[in-house]
């Protein structure tokens, strides 16, 4: 049988006191809440085609949308230069160009908004003693990456601007697995700062958990792909792909690695696989862990990913609408939440 312990916040997770420690915890599950809300509004800016409407980065005066119809004008002729307006939009209308330059706005507007939000409170923490050195150098270390995730937002949307219609897949997929790391890093610092169960279990189920967390993070990863490549508009049938499991134009050109990433068939593929090796991940989790104390988490693991399957099955099949869309990302991150919470939980028992 497993055993359990309370954890004790303040002296482990680096907060002054157990006071500051629920302070600190509950601002950074804010900030995944901000985060997550980033992840789902660039997804929306992915679906609606409105990532390259804004075609500088102006970090400071790019806060501001335009204010007359003169700069409105200006940002829509600055967008009719991009082979986007030329191949895919072109004709739009202003009203239309507003619609999608709103959209990835509203993206860039809330990326300022998460490191405001970030940096802020965390200088007052500091100043108020609420927080001992190791932690603070650690979130400060995590503002720093944020704001290096802006400029790897721009070098995303820079691929798209002179020599194809999209943004690359691969900058894509680095886009978001930087900021689920972020999310991923905070989620984890608050449940070390949140007064808790440690679960002493068996060293290969603790591993166990750690893994598959991680492929909950590749699996996501792997969506990133079939974002980019629009693949979930294509091979809209299960459990097949157009009635075949190795689907046509998987491995297309020269047999490779990048070819893994190329296609629409071989990212959609990539990705169902992933899913049904998360399933299988979950269900052994639950298995492994039952009559132990980290049941009740291994159970939230499993309901979450049962539920995200059903989720990309429908969404695959109704082709992808935006809202399904959008469902689907979200869910993927509370998977994702659930699989971190388990592991967090799982303390290794080095004497089994």
């Amino acid at each position: 049988m497993a055993t359990s312990t309370l954890s004790a916040p303040q002296q482990n997770a680096g907060a002054a006191s157990p006071q500051s420690a629920r302070r600190l915890a509950l601002w950074l599950l804010f900030m995944c809440v901000i985060v997550a809300a980033m992840v789902i509004v660039g997804g929306a800016t992915r679906l609606t085609d409105s990532g390259l409407s804004i075609t500088e980065w102006r970090p400071v005066t790019g806060a501001l949308p335009p204010m007359s119809e003169a700069q409105w004008m200006s940002e829509f002729e600055k967008y009719k230069t991009i082979p986007e307006y030329s191949q895919v939009n072109y004709g739009m209308s202003l009203d239309q160009f507003k619609t999608i330059y709103w959209w990835e706005w509203g993206h860039r507007l809330l990326g300022r908004v998460i490191g405001i939000a970030f940096l802020f409170p965390l200088i007052f923490f500091v100043v108020t003693k609420q927080l001992r050195r190791p932690l603070a150098i650690k979130l400060f270390g995590l503002f720093l990456l944020g704001g290096m995730q802006g400029a790897l937002g721009w070098w995303m949307v820079s691929s798209g601007l002179a020599d194809r219609v999209d943004v690359s897949q691969y900058r894509l997929a680095a886009h978001l697995g930087l900021a689920v790391a972020l999310f991923v890093l905070m989620f984890w610092f608050a449940l070390d700062l949140w007064p808790s169960i440690r679960i002493k279990v068996r060293r290969q189920l603790s591993i166990g958990a750690l893994a598959l967390a991680g492929g909950v993070f590749m699996q996501i990863i792997l969506g990133a792909f079939v974002a980019g490549l629009r693949a979930g508009r294509t091979f809209n049938t299960w459990p097949l792909m157009d009635g075949k499991f190795f689907p046509d134009g998987y491995f297309a050109g020269a047999p490779g690695v990048n070819d893994l990433f190329e296609t629409i068939a071989a990212v959609q593929f990539n990705h169902r696989i992933g899913a049904y090796l998360v399933a299988v991940g979950a269900v052994w989790f639950y298995l492994a862990a039952r009559k132990t104390a980290l049941e009740s988490r291994a159970r939230l693991v499993l309901a979450a990913v049962g539920l995200q399957v059903v989720l990309g099955i429908w969404t695959l099949l109704a082709v992808t609408p935006i809202a399904l869309g959008l469902l689907h990302q979200a869910g993927a991150l509370g998977v994702l939440c659930a699989a971190l919470y388990a592991a967090h939980g799982a303390q290794s028992d080095q004497s089994r």
